[in-house]
């Protein structure tokens, strides 16, 4: 997850998770590994970037309102959301956006 995400051409959408994290690992970096990977595999899943200094922030891209909803839904998910509000978050927020327009820059 330390590459910026190669997203196709918009529109697409993007699920922003910020949060604030309890002491202690408990279980917390081996559950974000599976749930990157399991994403991954969802269908219209188009990538992820995710930073934490203090505030950490994980982006998600997503072909479609529908990929997201089904995402959420997803079993192994639900248990990972259930076990962040007792184990892993002081605080979280979840802001789905279209992205519209995207551009950039890469040094070559």
């Amino acid at each position: 997850m330390s590459e910026i995400a190669r997203t196709p051409q918009p529109p697409y959408y993007a699920v922003i998770f910020t949060s604030e994290r309890t002491d202690g690992d408990n279980g917390y970096a081996e559950m974000a590994d599976e749930m990157v990977k399991l994403a991954s595999v969802q269908p219209g899943f188009l990538g992820v970037e995710s930073a934490r200094e203090g505030v950490g922030i994980t982006v998600s891209y997503w072909e479609s309102l529908d990929s997201i909803r089904q995402w959420k839904q997803n079993e192994r998910h639900l248990v990972a959301q259930r076990q962040g509000r007792s184990d892993w978050y002081l605080t979280y927020k979840t802001r789905i956006c279209k992205v519209e327009r995207d551009y950039g820059f890469e040094q070559v």
